[in-house]
């Protein structure tokens, strides 16, 4: 059980060399750096490109660039280490060394978290939270932040007639407690925590809906929530829209996260989410500088 008042979200996030302020909303920018993505697989996994996307993004305001070596898309097998490797070391380190970026790191695999943060990466965000045999003493050892996410199976087979026994705001909640105690009781300290509802992961679209319209109560935590739902199927199945007609409604979800207490949000279009994200805590804040 959640114990509330309990806990204050820290405003601040160290990540590596970098300051997160989180006192605000910030906008996390994706970087697939994979063939097969669900929305735009293949588009950044020549190294130069992938470089220009991020400073674009940068650009637009994506406080953090979030780099993934690994479809986690519905269907989507493992790919072999070596090979995640290759793909993520040389974006890090140009994104680090010429950029200057907040770097997160998409990645499961304790392997990838030692290298990644030892080229700069700084963050962890793992859809598996942790639970991949390594990872959990690799990002111990790391000290670098940890998003851990909720999700009901494994890519593979995560979106075969996803059922849970308790509402889905329930479920989520006690698998994030659970994974919160253990990150802790690994040396993970409690500040170093970011939690992600898993938005689509093991999910079905009632379910997404209902997570995000109850989503709020995860903030008793008193940790940073990072909402992930750009472009994603809940979209395209509730407006009848193909992937690259989803901004709009992804606008709207973005907004509906920040106003549920999400601090980060995860999206592939940067410069529009900025406006919405920044307008609607505008409102929030009754346009004050609090």
């Amino acid at each position: 059980m959640i114990m509330q008042d309990r806990y204050t979200m820290p405003a601040q996030l160290r990540c590596g060399r970098h300051q997160l302020d989180l006192s605000y909303p910030r906008v996390m920018g994706i970087l697939n750096v994979t063939p097969d993505s669900f929305s735009d697989g293949g588009r950044h996994n020549a190294l130069d490109e992938a470089v220009r996307h991020a400073e674009s993004m940068l650009a637009e305001g994506a406080a953090i660039i979030d780099i993934g070596g690994e479809s986690t898309r519905p269907g989507a097998s493992p790919v072999p280490l070596q090979q995640e490797l290759d793909r993520v070391l040389p974006v890090v380190e140009r994104l680090v060394n010429e950029l200057d970026a907040l770097v997160s790191l998409d990645t499961s695999r304790g392997e990838v978290m030692r290298e990644a943060s030892a080229r700069g990466a700084g963050m962890i965000n793992d859809v598996r939270s942790l639970r991949w045999p390594g990872a959990l003493e690799a990002a111990a050892m790391s000290g670098l932040p940890v998003c851990v996410m909720h999700m009901l199976g494994e890519p593979t087979d995560m979106q075969r007639a996803p059922h849970y026994e308790v509402p889905i705001e329930e479920a989520v909640a006690g698998f994030l407690e659970t994974r919160i105690a253990e990150c802790e009781a690994a040396g993970i300290r409690r500040d170093r925590l970011v939690l992600d509802p898993g938005f689509g992961f093991g999910k079905r679209v009632e379910h997404n809906l209902r997570l995000l319209n109850r989503m709020q109560p995860l903030t008793d935590f008193g940790l940073p929530i990072l909402a992930g739902m750009s472009r994603k199927s809940m979209i395209g199945k509730v407006l009848a829209r193909p992937v690259e007609e989803r901004l709009p409604g992804g606008l709207a979800l973005a907004t509906m996260a920040v106003e549920r207490g999400a601090r980060i949000v995860r999206v592939h279009d940067v410069g529009p989410t900025v406006d919405a994200v920044n307008m609607t805590w505008a409102v929030l804040q009754e346009g004050t500088d609090a």
